[in-house]
């Protein structure tokens, strides 16, 4: 059977969750994220409703080898930084990016209001995130995220899939 329709503001949104280990932890402690997919029990893809405060990050700039991502702006004006270029997003605008180009990529809450948008992922085994400004790797296994410096040493053994 499936889930039937929920309120995606009953879902819960911890604010300042991450897989990040510090110091990257605390870029991101003003963005909370329902998730919304998990709900559903989807395993495919990710679907969260995120929410960044002022001065707060999506994620430290970043690029997957394999996971293609979306976001759709509902509130607020981030700024998308996109590779070398920025631009400031409106409601109602859109990008998407296509795994393996290297390009990385992070929304910032520059404004002084509060910024609402859907993220999309897919969850592809063996994705690894690249963060061309610091010293992380992401891979990601069937059940978890590892994360390590650039050169291999772990910061964690295993993170529990956080999204």
């Amino acid at each position: 059977m499936s889930q039937p329709p929920v309120s995606a503001q009953s879902i819960p949104a911890p604010m300042g969750k991450t897989i990040y280990p510090e110091p990257f932890a605390a870029r991101v402690k003003g963005r909370s994220k329902r998730k919304l997919g998990d709900v559903f029990g989807l395993t495919n893809f990710g679907v969260n409703l995120t929410h960044l405060q002022p001065g707060s990050v999506s994620a430290l700039a970043h690029s997957h080898s394999k996971q293609d991502e979306f976001i759709y702006v509902l509130e607020g004006t981030p700024t998308l930084v996109l590779g070398d270029a920025e631009f400031t997003l409106n409601p109602g605008d859109c990008c998407g990016f296509k795994a393996g180009t290297g390009i990385a990529h992070q929304l910032i809450n520059r404004s002084e209001e509060a910024v609402t948008y859907l993220e999309i992922g897919d969850r592809t085994v063996g994705d690894e995130v690249e963060y061309p400004n610091d010293d992380l790797k992401a891979t990601f296994s069937p059940q978890s995220w590892i994360l390590t410096h650039k050169d291999g040493r772990p910061y964690n053994e295993s993170i529990e899939t956080q999204g």
